[in-house]
């Protein structure tokens, strides 16, 4: 009887970048269906996730394309990887060219090397970016779908559209993924926001109603292994919640989770904000350490629509996001608590 991804047993993934939030939990829902696992790194990767005695590692030198091919050929010798997915990225650097150099050139690299080495997957799965659309229905707030002509108004959502568009050239059976805001233990940029409200504020930006979309990571996780055993390749998906929420709503459940029964919210203009984030970006660039704030982060931020259809995804391969935003915030912050991140 053939395998399939639900049986995975038999089966090769190599996951690029899976020392990461989420490629932690890519690695967990892999071993969990039985694949044989592959995790990609690079030498400097923390491995702390990475402790499953089943997983094998490579190690990747993508600031040495012609590497990489030889790496594959070394790691499986007679053999290539039925999948791959495609997790590695930058969302925050301390110069933006890099955003160019890691989410697209390394892609393109990593790509050609497939080819050199004889190792092109059956599917290769991207995760991407809902920025890549940029901002549109800003009045109207309709939800953002698939055949919208992309728009990017950051460099982090513009680099990420030249990977997307480099994959429908590459010679390789893609699926993309759209994947809004992603948190859950282990995650360090929602844990600032649920900080800052355990400490009895919350800080917003604009005035104006910001509708906000969330995908649970194990929920992601879940779902990129459905896609590639059922959805078709050439195909691009958003993926989230099937809920948009308001920071205010947010908040709530927040407060809910933590017990906390007053939190003072505080809304800034986007002048004011926009100026922290120029001076926090000189600041991370010449401490060499990239900043949570940046003037393409306030970009995002300043953004009000994040409401984004999920419909083609469930027709295509039955996805569905199990983990509401409550049940989610939840586990999140026990585990911040059972960890230490929260006092």
């Amino acid at each position: 009887m053939e395998k399939t991804i639900n049986d995975g047993e038999g089966l090769r993934v190599l996951i690029v970048g899976a020392g990461g939030f989420v490629g932690g939990y890519l690695v967990d829902e892999a071993l969990r269906r039985g694949y044989e696992v592959w995790a990609g790194i690079r030498s400097t990767t923390s491995r702390e996730r990475l402790t499953d005695p089943r997983i094998h590692f490579v190690e990747f030198d993508f600031d040495t394309p012609a590497s990489l091919s030889r790496t594959m050929r070394e790691a499986l010798p007679d053999a290539r990887w039925d999948y791959v997915v495609y997790n590695l990225g930058a969302t925050k650097v301390t110069r933006y060219a890099d955003f160019n150099r890691i989410n697209y050139d390394y892609l393109r690299a990593f790509t050609g090397a497939l080819h050199q080495a004889d190792k092109v997957p059956a599917k290769l799965l991207y995760i991407s970016s809902l920025s890549v659309l940029g901002a549109q229905a800003e009045k109207t707030y309709a939800p953002y779908t698939e055949d919208m002509i992309p728009r990017p108004n950051t460099r982090y959502g513009a680099s990420k559209l030249k990977a997307e568009l480099w994959l429908a050239t590459a010679g390789i059976p893609y699926i993309i993924f759209r994947a809004t805001g992603i948190y859950g233990p282990w995650d360090h940029d929602y844990f600032l926001m649920i900080e800052s409200i355990k400490k009895g504020f919350d800080f917003g930006v604009g005035y104006r109603k910001q509708m906000l979309t969330f995908i649970f990571a194990a929920d992601l996780a879940r779902a990129v292994f459905d896609a590639l055993d059922k959805a078709p390749a050439g195909e691009t998906y958003h993926i989230a919640e099937p809920c948009a929420y308001t920071q205010r709503e947010f908040r709530k459940l927040v407060m809910k989770s933590l017990g906390k029964h007053f939190v003072l919210p505080v809304r800034l203009p986007l002048w004011t904000v926009g100026a922290v984030c120029a001076v926090a970006e000189k600041i991370g660039v010449l401490t060499m350490k990239p900043s949570t704030l940046n003037r393409d982060k306030f970009r995002i931020m300043r953004q009000r629509n994040w409401n984004c259809s999920t419909s083609k995804a469930r027709e295509d391969f039955g996805f569905e996001a199990t983990t509401p935003l409550a049940e989610g915030i939840d586990e999140s912050v026990r585990w911040y608590k059972e960890k230490g991140w929260i006092k």
